[in-house]
Parts: structure tokens; C-alpha cells; sequence
């Protein structure tokens, strides 16, 4: 049978974290123990290095590297790029990378001398300043080649997806908009379809279909029951664009459909957790509780 974009992704959906999680895992054991033997490998007879200190070595790194995968996910997602600010992407980037590596070698000091403290041994990382200089020479390109994968996956998903737009966006899919503080002559119509293009296909989808919305950069990803279609857009142009008796904002990265809320759970700290009627669970800020009563 014949297997399309859709219906790869409606397979692949509820497999996507584990999967996600699984490639990094099985990328950094491969990782850590093909180093470690070559590490062991390169040991010479007449060295008093233990063979197993250097296998200390490469996976104290692998697993803090592993570690670190999780923040930059999160920081990409809420660092994207945009053409009208590459250098400060870029800068925020570069800054990103020297906290990555930092966090890297304390982690892996960390780890190493518990082990050698276990073994009844010292470990000794040698001159700070130096070896600071030396790891985030070899951070920075490990870094960079953990964003650029992650934005190519994410590319990937949202060809297959098929971004979204208005159908009275121009035809590049820019926003009307291009920032929450442009000025305007009035607030555009609401809209009751989206178009959304996927490889060459095109088809409408009903707005009132859309479940919730969570931004994503210079996107919000439009969830539509398992599927979810990215328009480039800020979170409040989309608002602008829907019912306002459908939909409200419950979140600075959130809006949701009245109508699939379920249960509103209030928390200690004034804010409140949504679950849908699909048991997804969303969060919900003190300043948006009172738009959904």
C-alpha cells in the first residue's frame, strides 16, 4: 500500500518522541563507545593510563552531550530565524554556544571525578583556562551541527505537514504583518479556511477545525486533531484572524477552541493547567484565566 505524507505522518505521530529521544540516545552510545575504544586502543604498553579511564572520559562527555540536547531544543524553538535579524540570531547563537560548552565540561568534570572518587583515584582536568579554550573549540562545532540537525528535521516535518496560509496572504506566505506593533487601518476579517500547501497538493481546511495553536518562532503550529499545519504568523495575528466567540488565548505560546476544553484545573500559583477533550494537556496563565469563563 501505497504510503503519503499524511498518513506517514498520522503513523509516525505517536512515535515521534520515542523516536526523537531514541536517535540522540543510540547517537551518543555509539558515539561514546566507539571513542572509548580507540581511546583504550591507543594506550601504549609502557603508559600508566588505567584502560578504564579513558573509557570515564569519553562517556562522561557522551552522556553530558546528551544531556544538553533537550536545552538547545527548547532554545532554538523560541530562537528562530529571521530575515530580518541574522546577526542577532547569529549572536544569540554564539552566545548560546559558550554556555553549551561550559555546561558541557562541568558536567563531565562532575562526572568524572565521582567515577574516580569511586575507583579511589584523583581526576585532574588540568589548566582551566586552557582546556576551557580547547573543549569550546570542539563544543562550538558540535553544537552547531546539533542546530543544524534539528532545523533540518524540523524543515522535514513541516514540508510534510504542509505549511498553511490565509487565503488572502500574498503568495510568498509572509504574514500581512510582520511584527504584534505594526500599525494598520483596521483589523483583518476572520477567516473561516486556511490553505495549506504540501508537495504540491493544496487544500483547504476549515478554521473552526483547529484545536489549538502554539507558537514556534516565526511560526504557529495549527493543530487539527492529529496534524499539525505551520503558518507563519505571531500568535496575535492569528487571534485577529478567528472567532474571537471560538477561540481565546490562554497562554503567551497558547490559544485554544473553547469547545475542546474539558477540564480547567487551577494550580497554587494562580495559573491553571487545560486538558482537552482528547486528554492533551495544555497551560493556561492567570492573566487569560478569566477569558474562558
Amino acid at each position: 500500500m501505497r504510503m503519503d505524507s499524511r498518513s506517514f505522518l498520522d503513523w509516525y505521530a505517536p512515535y515521534r518522541t520515542g523516536f526523537e529521544w531514541g536517535f540522540w540516545i543510540v547517537l551518543y552510545l555509539v558515539n561514546g563507545v566507539a571513542n572509548s575504544l580507540v581511546r583504550v586502543l591507543e594506550i601504549e604498553a609502557a603508559d600508566s593510563t588505567a584502560r578504564w579511564e579513558p573509557i570515564v572520559w569519553e562517556c562522561s562527555s557522551a552522556l553530558a552531550l546528551l544531556l544538553l540536547v533537550w536545552p538547545v531544543v527548547v532554545f532554538t524553538r523560541h530562537w528562530a530565524w529571521s530575515w530580518s535579524h541574522p546577526v542577532r540570531w547569529l549572536a544569540g547563537h554564539v552566545l548560546a554556544s559558550v554556555v553549551f560548552s561550559l555546561a558541557h565540561v562541568l558536567l563531565m568534570v562532575a562526572m568524572r571525578e565521582v567515577a574516580y572518587r569511586l575507583a579511589g583515584g584523583n581526576y585532574d582536568f588540568g589548566y582551566w583556562p586552557g582546556e576551557l579554550v580547547y573543549e569550546y573549540l570542539k563544543d562550538a562545532r558540535t553544537y552547531a551541527g546539533i542546530v543544524l540537525f534539528i532545523e533540518g528535521y524540523r524543515f522535514i516535518l513541516r514540508r510534510l505537514a504542509g505549511e498553511a496560509r490565509w487565503l488572502d496572504a500574498p503568495p510568498d506566505g509572509r504574514p500581512d504583518r510582520e511584527s504584534d506593533d505594526d500599525a494598520a487601518d483596521g483589523p483583518p476579517d476572520h477567516c473561516d479556511r486556511f490553505l495549506v500547501k504540501m508537495l504540491g497538493r493544496e487544500f483547504l481546511v476549515p478554521a473552526a477545525d483547529i484545536d489549538y495553536a502554539q507558537a514556534a518562532g516565526n511560526y504557529v503550529n495549527l493543530v487539527v486533531g492529529r496534524r499539525e499545519y505551520p503558518l507563519r504568523s505571531t500568535m496575535k495575528g492569528l487571534l485577529e484572524r478567528l472567532d474571537p466567540e471560538r477561540f481565546r488565548r490562554v497562554h503567551r505560546s497558547y490559544l485554544v477552541r473553547i469547545d475542546r476544553v474539558a477540564e480547567i484545573e487551577p494550580l497554587e500559583s494562580g495559573d491553571a493547567k487545560l486538558k482537552l477533550v482528547d486528554g492533551t494537556e495544555l497551560p493556561c496563565s492567570r492573566s487569560y484565566r478569566s477569558g474562558l469563563t
